[in-house]
């Protein structure tokens, strides 16, 4: 908003009104266009200036449908339109104009078209072409759902032929933008050429507005790439630009970009906080439902059966059918189905496989095609694996990896090829080949397929080292537990499943098969077991200077233990004695780590905590079995 010191003087209401029109439509600043827009109306009110107010009124509205988010603001909004309306001529261009904005947010509020498509067909028969291109994009705001797709697509056309009639830069950029995410959300081969086209016109000059919309799409395309370090950072900056245009989906869309690149990173459960918030946050869309989809995920990644379920009824309501077919309506059925998956819930995956039949051949985009989660092929192949209908679920698949090849999404192909791995069954040789190629191409991107979709009977959990923790992972859901000499024991057991390794080795973190018979230390174990202390030393030193209390704890622990076993197993004179106590004292501290360790994992997630004290062993030796 514009503070005191960076506002212009303006006082003349004509002043104040075309300083808000060239914020708005020229520059796309809605924050600064809501500022003088704001002033006008007030300005043009105490004058009893009929038209001012219209125009202000107008102006307040934005861009976009439904920018006033918060109960108070709406309300103040249709206050000021209504009373504008009775302020000018029933017959003028103002007061069409008006007709269409309060037509607008009535049917998106609804999740209907029917009241805009009416005024829209009014303002072509009056040949006012200000008012008709107002109306068809407020219009195509409100066919955002996947129904209308050709509907839109006509709009778009229309309007920016309309955009160089009346002579107004936002109208030509809205009807190349509505067209651009119109080829987006069909999945059209050459979408990104529209992309090219707004590139140009914005590099003759800026609009914040239109810009933040752009970043978003590219956003979108780094995370079908598979380049999720990079789509992240530029998710950060996206949501900065947006605020500073003063879109009320700046938050929004972050969001729900970080949801993609968990989802694919195998990593959804860290956004239950985020989620929990999100869901309740008044800055969301009316007819958004995309966000409690996300919770019902999350929690069900989670091991939260409970919360999972009370999200996904909330979406089921009294009829699934019932749910808005809105923008973000794709995005709300890919949750429900994977968490009704997640559940077991074969009723609400039935449901949702009805609906989104019609629908197999498009994207599953957020929006305004600023998330995608691959092909709407891929979700009808879960339901009927929920439904265990496999020999169908098998066809879905296929023409899922087909599709999402198409669309160069490549995290929803490996995705989709490991699914389909499940669908053929273990035994299958296919299976075998999609699950390799989808390993192989996770790998390459750096995402975490769920083992539920591996094609595989076992239940393999996984880890990774973060910095200072552990990221352990199963089945789409994930576990952060901070560092520990347990962990790390853990770690190389996960490393090596179905192998057994001694708790010497793993104590010493070196790999050679010990018996009672041999030396306990040879010359080279020596060596290594003195540059071992003198590193646990080290860091035991760098930790006291730092007053890291609790590290140095730690590493005090490790070198007690260490010298311990070094005493214990030089013999008289320095000589090399042979195992007596020292794979007894191996056995007891490795497996009190473990135990440690995987009490705090379970704390962390029950579930993981649970099918790791089930496939864990230790003792004298230690192996890791997946379920």
């Amino acid at each position: 908003m514009l503070d005191s010191e960076t506002r212009p003087a303006a006082t003349a209401l004509g002043e104040l009104l075309r300083n808000g029109e060239c914020a708005l439509e020229a520059d796309g600043d809605l924050r600064a266009g809501r500022e003088w827009f704001d002033r006008a109306y007030r300005a043009a009110e105490a004058e009893c200036d009929g038209a001012g107010m219209a125009r202000a009124a107008l102006g307040l509205g934005g861009l976009w449908v439904h920018e006033h988010r918060s109960a108070p603001a709406a309300a103040l909004l249709q206050a000021r339109l209504r009373s504008a309306r009775t302020a000018v001529d029933p017959g003028s261009s103002l007061a069409l104009r008006l007709k269409a904005r309060l037509a607008g947010e009535a049917d998106y509020g609804a999740g209907e078209s029917n009241k805009i498509l009416a005024v829209l067909e009014e303002a072509k028969r009056a040949g006012d072409p200000v008012a008709w291109a107002e109306a068809a994009s407020l219009a195509h705001h409100c066919l955002l759902g996947p129904d209308h797709g050709g509907q839109r697509r006509a709009l778009a056309q229309e309007l920016i032929t309309e955009g160089f009639r009346t002579g107004r830069r936002s109208d030509l950029l809205m009807g190349m933008l509505w067209r651009t995410v119109d080829l987006f959300l069909d999945g059209d081969p050459h979408a990104q050429r529209g992309l090219a086209d707004l590139r140009g016109l914005l590099a003759e000059r800026d609009h914040l507005a239109v810009g933040f919309v752009l970043d978003a799409i590219d956003v979108m395309l780094s995370i079908r790439a598979g380049r999720f370090d990079e789509a992240e950072a530029r998710a950060a900056a996206c949501a900065l630009r947006g605020e500073q245009a003063g879109d009320a989906d700046a938050i929004g869309w972050y969001t729900a970009q970080l949801g993609a690149i968990r989802w694919y990173q195998g990593r959804v459960a860290e956004l239950l906080p985020v989620l929990r918030e999100t869901v309740h946050s008044p800055t969301l869309s009316v007819v958004d439902n995309a966000f409690v989809a996300g919770l019902a995920v999350a929690a069900a990644s989670a091991g939260d059966e409970r919360e999972a379920a009370g999200a996904l009824a909330r979406l089921r309501g009294q009829d699934l059918a019932l749910l808005p077919r809105s923008s973000s309506w794709l995005v709300s059925m890919y949750g429900i189905v994977e968490s009704a998956y997640l559940l077991s819930d074969v009723e609400s995956a039935l449901a949702a496989y009805a609906l989104l039949t019609p629908f197999a051949r498009l994207p599953m985009m957020g929006s305004l095609a600023v998330a995608c989660f691959g092909s709407a092929q891929h979700a009808l192949g879960v339901a009927m694996l929920t439904a265990g209908e496999t020999e169908r679920a098998r066809e879905h698949f296929r023409a899922a990896v087909r599709d999402n090849l198409a669309l160069a999404h490549w995290p929803a192909a490996a995705l989709s090829r490991a699914r389909l791995a499940q669908a053929l069954g273990p035994a299958s040789t296919e299976a075998g080949r999609e699950l390799a190629a989808a390993t192989r191409e996770a790998e390459q991107l750096g995402m975490v397929l769920p083992v539920f979709a591996a094609g595989v009977t076992d239940r393999r959990v996984t880890c990774r080292r973060e910095g200072s923790h552990w990221v352990f992972a199963l089945d789409g859901r994930s576990a952060l537990v901070e560092h520990s000499v347990g962990m790390g024991y853990l770690a190389t057991l996960l490393d090596n499943p179905g192998h057994e390794l001694t708790a010497v080795e793993l104590a010493h973190g070196v790999v050679a098969e010990v018996t009672s018979a041999q030396p306990v230390l040879d010359r080279t174990a020596t060596g290594h077991y003195r540059r071992w202390l003198a590193n646990l030393e080290a860091e035991l030193d760098e930790h006291e200077a730092n007053h890291d209390a609790g590290r140095a704890e730690k590493v005090r622990t490790e070198r007690d233990w260490l010298l311990g076993e070094l005493s214990a197993a030089a013999g008289l004179a320095g000589r090399v004695r042979e195992f007596a106590g020292a794979e007894e004292k191996a056995r007891i501290a490795v497996g009190k780590a473990i135990r440690r360790a995987l009490t705090r994992i379970a704390a962390a997630d029950a579930v993981i905590g649970d099918v790791l004290r089930d496939g864990v062993r230790t003792g004298t030796r230690c192996s890791y079995h997946p379920g």
